[in-house]
């Protein structure tokens, strides 16, 4: 077992390795994008809550447009949840070593290198949940009522960063009605009052949603409603987990969550946070896919079970628990260098594809294409285009058409004199219905995004003369 000490400096190396990718890799279309709404704040928008995009505010604010400034809040996020995974663990498992170790294995997750460092809604959502869990172990460590209400200020803001904060609220009903212990709270006011509390502070987003037709519910509520009945989608959730959280740490959560089972255990509280987004996922993976990063905001729990079971001896749990530290490392390692520097010389490198490598340099080529041609501005029909273009071109004059719902708050444009230069990602395709609403269009250029002088993915200039009616557009 590693010493408290060694695990620390060992988190501490992994943050600050975080913090030196955060300055380096080019945004991903999902930052690029949140960054686009911590420029119009709100209290909703049309994906997501606003958590993000007050984050993103904040350090944009004190260090700039620049990747670092876009994720330094998460980089603060992350040692805040590694502190409260770490106080979780001391008090549900009462064992300073494994909660140190609890910290180094969420830490070495993939899960957690990926998402707390590309700063989305699953980055504020997991420090969220994190601190949940710590309002909650306290609870049961000190039997003090205050703690209902930090752990509804936590739910509150958990549910500003990402709707599956609701699942924390149906972990803490799990433990209540399941755990001898923790039943008796409900005939006090103090969980009724942390669930008000969390409502309050959920409030704002709730109004902006009933003043924009509940889009936010529709758009991800939407996707409950699945097709037909398939066991396809369950292999490649149980993969994408074993990836995500490396293999031998997974193992060792279920091992630690079978140990925990006993409804009188102090370590049932995890498990019971774990259980109702678990069932809600394999009823999900029934009918559809379930993303891969879906249930980032269950590892904190399956870090600490992971570290209650950790016992390099004998058998597999010994091996597992010898294997699953170096492995998790290296699978970590490896991607980070094939997301700095393309490593492994992959064709259509996905990881580069995902990232924004080579798109400062598209974007300035869609710029001096747009000068050349004499166009008004660039089009772009998916928010990905649009965000990046935004981003790594400001002075770029960029109108997304066809997704008016996800800039609501950026100022509408109606095209009416061409001509505009439309870019479209070739993998998409070309929107035909688009094109087609202009009187007259010429194919004018090819850009593509490379690395290594390879073509990571490529793109469409097509320059588009005036329309056949006026065509709204926004500027985000």
């Amino acid at each position: 077992m590693i010493s408290p000490r060694n695990a620390g400096l060992a988190v501490a190396g992994l943050l600050l390795v975080r913090a030196a990718m955060a300055a380096f890799l080019p945004l991903s279309a999902d930052e690029a994008y949140y960054w686009l709404w911590s420029r119009h704040l709100a209290a909703g928008y049309y994906d997501h809550p606003p958590a993000i995009a007050f984050l993103i505010r904040i350090g944009t604010l004190l260090f700039g447009d620049t990747e670092f400034g876009v994720r330094f809040s998460g980089i603060l996020l992350s040692v805040a949840t590694s502190w409260f995974v770490w106080q979780a663990g001391l008090s549900i498992l009462r064992d300073g070593a494994k909660a140190a170790l609890a910290v180094l294995l969420f830490n070495l997750t993939l899960m957690t290198g990926v998402e707390m460092l590309a700063v989305t809604p699953d980055t504020p959502s997991i420090a969220a949940a994190a601190a949940f869990l710590f309002c909650l172990a306290k609870l049961q460590e000190t039997g003090e009522g205050r703690w209902w209400l930090w752990a509804g200020a936590a739910a509150g803001l958990g549910l500003l960063s990402k709707y599956s904060g609701l699942f924390a609220g149906a972990g803490a009903a799990v433990w209540l009605l399941a755990s001898p212990r923790a039943r008796s709270w409900l005939m006090t006011p103090w969980p009724w009052a942390g669930g008000v509390l969390a409502l309050l502070i959920f409030l704002p987003n709730l109004l902006w949603q009933s003043q924009h037709q509940w889009m936010t519910f529709a758009f991800q509520f939407g996707r409950v409603a699945g097709g037909h009945l398939t066991l396809r989608f369950l292999g490649e959730f149980i993969g994408a987990q074993l990836g995500m959280a490396t293999p031998f740490i997974l193992v060792l959560a279920v091992a630690g969550a079978w140990v925990a089972r006993r409804r009188d255990d102090p370590r049932f509280l995890l498990v019971a946070s774990i259980l109702p987004a678990l069932a809600y996922f394999l009823i999900h993976t029934l009918h559809d896919r379930v993303q891969g990063n879906w249930p980032a905001f269950l590892y904190p729990m399956l870090a600490i079970l992971a570290a209650d079971v950790f016992a390099p001896g004998p058998g597999w749990r010994g091996w597992c628990s010898r294997l699953a530290m170096p492995a998790a490392a290296a699978i970590l390692l490896l991607a980070y260098l094939q997301a700095a520097i393309g490593l492994i010389p992959l064709k259509r490198d996905p990881m580069a594809r995902l990232l924004g490598v080579g798109m400062r340099e598209t974007a300035e080529k869609a710029g001096d294409l747009m000068r050349e041609k004499g166009a008004h501005g660039v089009l772009a029909g998916d928010y990905e285009t649009t965000a990046w273009l935004r981003f790594y071109n400001p002075a770029l004059p960029v109108l997304a058409v066809q997704q008016p719902n996800r800039y609501l708050d950026s100022p509408s444009v109606s095209l009416e004199s061409g001509p505009y230069l439309y870019l479209a990602d070739s993998a998409r395709g070309v929107d035909a219905g688009l094109v087609g609403s202009f009187q007259n269009n010429s194919q004018a250029f090819d850009l593509s995004r490379q690395r290594h002088g390879r073509a990571i993915a490529r793109y469409d200039a097509i320059l588009l003369d005036t329309p056949r009616q006026p065509i709204q557009g926004k500027s985000p």
